[in-house]
């Protein structure tokens, strides 16, 4: 069962909006998209609604959505660091890892502006590990049982949607070396793997305080928080709103995301806040696209929340 109410007007249009944008000269699109979308009660703000509910209060609040191949695994790029992110937050509270300026500052970066060396720092620190030469297959079958520490967490969860995810390894600039890429096999079978039906409840633990703790979860919202000022947009090439959801947004609104991009892919996760006549509309949208073609389309994802946000 999800864990949002399945809406049949909702999934209509998204349903219409893929065929859309398939036939505005996206050919193929169909398959390459997957998209969950979340929509909130009209005039209410879910964020830190779970700080004073157990967690099965909390999964019970009315919560509407759709989803397209919600629940297919595809590479996510930099999205994955929304999961390194939380999983951070979990070893601290855990006792797990100390805290320290270090990872403070590479968290920062990780999500800020998808630094892939600071999560090579988080992905360490998180499971043991460090990147080298490869090792003798005794040494490598315990390396790789270490890089497993994130999934066996995620499995503790419980979650029907993270059902064939795979978050192992590190995100890359030029690509893997040595270890690293022994790790991702010799067709990339144990590359990292989620679904945008997964990444949206992690999403919707995070905006609604739901998971590690309150305090937790307020601050990696900090850190998702995007300006959509223009000017500070335009001094940031890496900005993470033009050429995503977050460009489809105009004035008044609010917007927390982590998006990924690579030549094989065009990802975001985002929260969003639109002004309206009831005082907020929050949505929920999660959308990963495939290809070259889908990864070189920066107006994808921007017109796909822009037809999303006005229906």
């Amino acid at each position: 069962m999800a864990f949002y109410s399945p809406d049949p007007a909702m999934g209509q249009h998204l349903e219409s909006l893929v065929r859309a944008l398939e036939q505005d000269g996206r050919p193929g699109l169909a398959d390459q998209l997957s998209i969950t979308w979340l929509r909130y009660a009209p005039g209410r703000s879910p964020i830190g609604a779970g700080a004073d509910l157990d967690a099965p209060a909390f999964w019970a609040l009315p919560l509407q959505g759709a989803s397209w191949h919600g629940g297919r695994c595809r590479y996510p790029a930099s999205v994955v660091k929304l999961v390194y992110l939380v999983a951070a937050e979990a070893w601290l509270q855990a006792d797990l890892i100390p805290p320290s300026h270090d990872l403070t500052a590479a968290l920062a970066e990780m999500i800020r502006d998808s630094s892939n060396d600071a999560t090579g720092l988080v992905v360490d620190l998180l499971t043991g590990t460090t990147s080298g030469p490869r090792l003798p297959a005794e040494a490598m079958a315990i390396w790789h049982s270490q890089r497993q520490l994130v999934n066996q967490w995620l499995q503790g969860l419980g979650w029907p949607e993270l059902e064939g995810w795979n978050a192992c390894q590190k995100t890359w600039g030029d690509g893997p070396q040595g270890r690293e890429r022994a790790s991702y096999g010799s067709a990339g079978e144990n590359r990292n793997r989620l679904s945008t039906d997964g990444v949206a409840r992690l999403l919707h633990a995070v905006i609604g305080s739901a998971i590690v703790s309150p305090p937790a979860s307020s601050r990696m919202r900090e850190l998702l928080a995007r300006s959509l000022d223009r000017q500070e947009r335009s001094a940031d090439p890496e900005n993470q709103v033009d050429g995503f959801i977050g460009e489809a947004l105009g004035e008044g609104a609010r917007l927390w995301s982590k998006a990924g991009w690579m030549s094989q892919a065009r990802h975001d996760a985002a929260y969003v806040e639109l002004p309206a006549d009831n005082g907020v509309q929050a949505h929920l949208l999660v959308a990963f696209s495939e290809g070259p073609a889908c990864a070189r389309d920066e107006g994808l994802l921007p017109e796909l929340a822009r037809r999303i946000f006005a229906r």
